[in-house]
């Protein structure tokens, strides 16, 4: 059984995540902010699990070197259904049901 988490504990997860990468690369909070080109401020909220935008998240993913983590929200296609279905060649004719017979 899989365990539930409130989205406050998942962005603070994240937040984590984000802290300890920067930590890893030896970036300040102000040269991590620069590199992104955000407030030190949005990215001691990200650190905090506060949350920011979107934009923001993906400009301090990029400067971490993880925007990697991205491309796991987003699993390649390798089959198109709708593809698939106009492939098929037209139908030539059409068919009555067959009738069983009694027995």
């Amino acid at each position: 059984m899989t365990e539930e988490h409130t989205t406050e504990e998942l962005l603070a997860g994240l937040g984590e995540q984000l802290r300890a990468q920067r930590l890893r690369m030896n970036l300040t909070l102000d040269e991590l902010a620069r590199s992104a080109g955000l407030s030190i401020n949005a990215v001691r909220r990200l650190e905090s699990g506060e949350g920011a935008t979107l934009a923001s998240f993906v400009s301090v993913l990029k400067v971490l070197r993880r925007d990697d983590w991205l491309a796991t929200l987003q699993p390649a296609v390798t089959i198109n259904p709708l593809s698939m279905l106009k492939a098929r060649e037209p139908r030539q004719r059409a068919y009555k049901p067959r009738r069983t017979k009694p027995d």
